[in-house]
């Protein structure tokens, strides 16, 4: 069967031939162009079948056996399943598969253990941390008093004795740890020592690691934390969205921030979806795989580095890099554009102590398709030509063309 087994049959072309000619031009683009946006990947067309099946229909408000609607015997089933496989992949004693993202799982995190007002204490947005650490553009930096904390500026590396100190000072109710750009692994247990040592909630958003952490290539937060957020999509390679895990004692608590207060019905066919990515991530064959993405965004780190770029932190421990583009002579955005013009997707990220913007790029998409050190050596050589070919990249975006097309997402 096709990735698209709806446009295979058809069914969708004569509907509605204009949305199905975006739907396979977006195919054609993932699968023309490289794939580096640390956040995403190319899940499984298992995952894709239990997104598109007919739990889509179905309205399942609450939880198994507690359903605000009928009709959800089968619901009930995926969603016990889910779980189940949640707490069996990450060790924990609860999971909710039920957040819609990232933000809203820890949107619920915060509305199990925090009041408007309450200090919190993350890493700062500059340095790294997420909207939901504390934005004032996002309802954390309406709601709660966050106080940043930052990185060290030789290493790069998170400042322990910032955070000890800031934790001292402002006696915060939660901390937390996790971010969208930081390529380190996180010192949980000492993040859960100076919790215990102001009384703090420890949350760790665990978002980008999650799926690491389920192939062993990552350490596990759950056991220090008292909720780890995270999504089902990045790394993970399941569908997108959200899910917390959690000790008994927090359940209750964690379950009613999702739901009656933060969210309505339950989205099942990404449950589903959950449940089948859950299933896979628990193989062999994903544990291969979680050490290879790390693997390879170690080459591709050393393969840029060495053709004068700048790396954050001198590398990685996971499957994403943070790069400054300012030894080439381009800034961060005009770097972007360049790379894109080649076929090379990205983001830009701040940079750690400064006003410059760098770049944010991760290993997890090409791994899935099959990529090895080999080709991460050969992108790094891509990579800084497309930046230094200013706007005449044409050699650059056939060679970027060859390789994602040996390489398919999706063989047909």
């Amino acid at each position: 069967m096709s990735v698209t087994p709806v446009l295979e049959a058809d069914v969708l072309r004569r509907q509605d031939p204009e949305l199905a000619d975006i739907l396979l031009g977006e195919l054609d683009r993932q699968s023309t162009t490289l794939q580096l946006v640390a956040a995403e990947n190319f899940t499984s067309t298992a995952v894709l079948a239990a997104l598109g099946s007919p739990l889509a229909n179905k309205y399942a408000e609450g939880y198994p056996s507690t359903r605000y609607h009928g009709g959800c015997e089968m619901v009930d089933v995926a969603e016990r399943l889910a779980v189940e496989r949640a707490k069996a992949l990450f060790g924990a004693e609860h999971a909710n598969v039920q957040a819609h993202s990232g933000s809203s799982a820890v949107l619920a995190a915060y509305a199990a253990l925090l009041r408007p007002g309450d200090t919190v204490l993350a890493m700062g947005l500059h340095f790294g941390g997420h909207l939901t650490h504390g934005s004032p553009a996002n309802f954390s930096g309406r709601w709660f008093d966050f106080v940043g904390y930052g990185v060290e500026a030789e290493s790069g590396l998170i400042d322990r004795e910032q955070v000890r100190t800031l934790a001292r000072t402002r006696r915060p109710k939660a901390i937390v740890c996790g971010s969208i750009s930081y390529p380190r692994h996180l010192d949980y247990a000492f993040f859960r020592e100076v919790a215990d040592e102001v009384g703090a909630f420890l949350i760790a958003d665990a978002a980008h690691p999650i799926g690491l952490v389920a192939g062993g290539a990552a350490p596990n937060p759950v056991p220090y934390a008292d909720i780890v957020c995270a999504t089902t999509h990045k790394v993970l390679r399941g569908p997108r969205g959200g899910m917390l895990l959690c000790g008994s004692e927090l359940a209750e608590r964690v379950d009613r921030a999702v739901f009656p207060f933060t969210q309505g019905g339950a989205q099942m066919h990404s449950i589903a979806a959950k449940a089948v990515a859950f299933g896979e991530a628990a193989t062999p064959a994903f544990t291969g795989y979680a050490h290879q993405v790390v693997a390879n965004a170690r080459v591709l780190a050393e393969g840029l580095a060495r053709e004068g770029l700048g790396v954050v932190t001198g590398g990685t421990d996971t499957h994403l890099l943070a790069v400054d583009p300012a030894p080439l002579g381009v800034d961060g955005r005009t770097a972007r554009g360049r790379l894109a013009a080649a076929g090379i997707v990205l983001d830009c990220c701040a940079l750690p102590h400064g006003d410059a913007r760098g770049l944010r790029l991760g290993t997890a998409a090409l791994t899935t398709q099959g990529m090895g050190e080999a080709e991460m050596t050969h992108l790094a050589g891509l990579f800084a030509r497309a930046l230094r070919d200013g706007g005449d990249g044409k050699r650059t975006r056939e060679e970027v063309r060859d390789l994602a097309g040996r390489f398919p997402p999706y063989p047909r």
